[in-house]
């Protein structure tokens, strides 16, 4: 029986998106119990990460070789810079941070590192870049929404059940399934070598959500002996 390319690649990074549900940043978020400290960094790290992910979908519509492809895309950016932003805007809100502040926030080295990767791939190839770039983040995090929101409690959490209830939403996983359906259309076509690169860029940037999830952890920025 054939897979789908998605299966596919699912089947290659289940392990490591199973390893975020045991991270202790996302069972806080889950249970509630996350320091807010934490939360406020990797809020602030995720805003201008945000930002760049939202380039890559001005990337994945100027390389769009159909309307549909390119009205994803759109769609993409505007549910990112307004539904999902909209969310750590509100949250920022709470804690006395403006907008403003938000967007000057300095990166870390994991927010620069992997931002740089996915712009670099999507640069690199065509949209089937560009989807396979973005596709572990939004995917990756409805994975966690929805396995998060099994419990009840998490859903109906006085702070943290936004977060969920955004990343398990029908609107969110909506805009995910059509990532994945690109992504499968695409996969219909490719070469073995194109699919093998296309799943290794999605492995890389999950390897990259974990990292994203111990630099929230940790409250890291740049991890070197000395500051200038």
């Amino acid at each position: 029986m054939t897979i789908s390319f998605s299966q596919q690649i699912f089947n290659r990074v289940e392990p490591v998106w199973q390893s975020y549900l045991t991270h202790p940043f996302v069972k806080g978020i889950g249970d509630g119990t996350l320091d807010k400290a934490k939360f406020i960094h990797y809020m602030k790290q995720d805003y201008i990460y945000l930002i760049e992910y939202s380039r890559l979908f001005a990337i994945g519509a100027s390389k769009a070789n159909d309307l549909s492809t390119m009205t994803l895309f759109g769609e993409l950016l505007h549910g990112t810079l307004s539904f999902e932003m909209d969310l750590h805007r509100q949250y920022a809100e709470k804690f006395g941070i403006s907008a403003e502040e938000l967007e000057a926030t300095e990166p870390s080295a994991t927010m620069t590192s992997y931002t740089s990767y996915m712009l670099s791939q999507a640069s690199l190839g065509g949209v089937e870049n560009t989807i396979a770039a973005v596709l572990a983040c939004a995917w990756s995090y409805n994975y966690i929404g929805k396995a998060l929101a099994e419990n009840p409690s998490s859903k109906e959490h006085e702070f943290y059940g936004d977060w969920v209830n955004t990343y398990s939403s029908s609107e969110f996983t909506e805009l995910v399934d059509k990532c994945i359906q690109l992504i499968d259309q695409i996969g219909k076509t490719a070469s073995p070598e194109t699919k093998k690169k296309l799943e290794d860029i999605v492995v890389n940037t999950s390897y990259y959500e974990y990292m994203f999830w111990d630099m929230a952890e940790n409250i890291t920025m740049w991890d070197v002996p000395v500051t200038v």
